[in-house]
């Protein structure tokens, strides 16, 4: 499901932001049009993430639950008003399919009216994508933590999404407060190697299933013996 979420997030974004022109409702609307089924396609592979997102908190919340109950349920917390809010915006992301279509409910509103009443809708929904990002940036850092003392983890992949967390909250608040600033894209690449490089690891490596039975009380400490074995998520 993380893998998911990284791919259909990538994905589902990119469709949209690529034909957006900056400060030009005319040409972006135009880029929509004609490439319509595909901005349909990214829309809904950003639903797809939605969903996989929940299933993650609910596995997160799961796995790191030993190590700290009321951090893993912040988190966990943290990435369900994400995702809400996220599902909200959606709707801004839609909106100018219905502003621009002929058949659609503007069909009575000037066309120059129409475009630029689309532009605005993805100014909003990026707008509140970087809301959503606060959360989410919270709940890197929870689950940094989390994985920086569970003992089951690396400390570097902790370490890592700690600094994610970090980068998403400046680069949203940067956007809040000092909009002039305009931070490069790449001021997340960051962000997402630190995910990328967590959802590889649970999938190929696992994690230190006797560390974590101990955590969780499965098993007591002294029964554990130098062989470590480990497990995928």
């Amino acid at each position: 499901m993380y893998l998911v979420i990284i791919a259909a997030g990538g994905f589902g974004y990119l469709t949209g932001s690529a034909r957006i022109v900056a400060g030009d409702p005319v040409a972006t609307a135009h880029n929509i049009l004609t490439s319509e089924p595909l901005w349909r396609l990214g829309f809904a592979t950003l639903l797809v993430m939605l969903v996989c997102d929940v299933g993650v908190a609910v596995v997160f919340y799961r796995l790191f639950e030993p190590v700290s109950r009321s951090l893993a349920l912040l988190g966990f917390a943290f990435r369900l008003v994400q995702t809400a809010i996220l599902g909200v915006v959606m709707l801004a992301r839609f909106a100018p399919l219905l502003l621009l279509r002929d058949t659609g409910p503007a069909v009575g509103i000037g066309t120059d009216q129409r475009q630029a009443l689309a532009y605005l809708s993805l100014q909003l929904f990026e707008r509140g994508f970087n809301v959503a990002l606060v959360f989410f940036g919270f709940d890197c850092l929870a689950i940094g933590w989390l994985i920086f003392r569970s003992t089951f983890l690396p400390r570097a992949l902790g370490i890592a999404l700690i600094a994610a967390g970090a980068c998403y909250l400046i680069n949203s608040f940067a956007d809040f407060l000092f909009p002039a600033l305009a931070l490069p894209f790449y001021f997340l690449v960051p962000s997402y190697a630190a995910e990328l490089v967590l959802c590889l690891w649970l999938i190929v490596m696992g994690l230190n299933a006797e560390h974590w039975r101990v955590r969780a009380g499965l098993v007591p400490a002294k029964s554990m013996t130098g062989n470590s074995t480990s497990t995928s998520m």
